[in-house]
């Protein structure tokens, strides 16, 4: 597994990206990175945590409104086209812990 360095909201932190997936996690942390910045421009927030739990509730709602042709962020299981079966969330969960262990804190 192949590790970039990134950065949201002026924090670097060093990632785990398996090979051919760099420009999908690039994409993916510009758009996280866009949406703390915005919150916290927006002056109502300014404790970190707090943006990032705000951020990711936002964007997990915008996953919602996408229509069910367009195509998951994770690979859906065998048995179902459309949700992440358990083991998928389990091993995403997982792999975040795995990340933040490393740091002791998402921000």
């Amino acid at each position: 597994m192949k590790q970039i360095e990134v950065s949201i909201m002026g924090q670097s932190y060093l990632l785990g990206c398996p090979e051919g997936g760099e420009a999908r996690l690039k994409e993916a942390v510009s758009h996280v990175d866009r949406e703390m910045c915005a919150i916290r421009d927006s002056g109502k927030l300014k404790a970190r945590e707090r943006i990032a739990v705000l951020s990711a509730l936002n964007l997990a709602y915008e996953l919602t409104e996408r229509p069910a042709a367009a195509a998951p962020v994770v690979a859906p299981s065998a048995d179902s086209a459309d949700v992440p079966s358990p083991e998928h969330v389990d091993k995403l969960i997982a792999r975040i812990d795995q990340v933040l262990g490393q740091d002791g804190h998402l921000i």
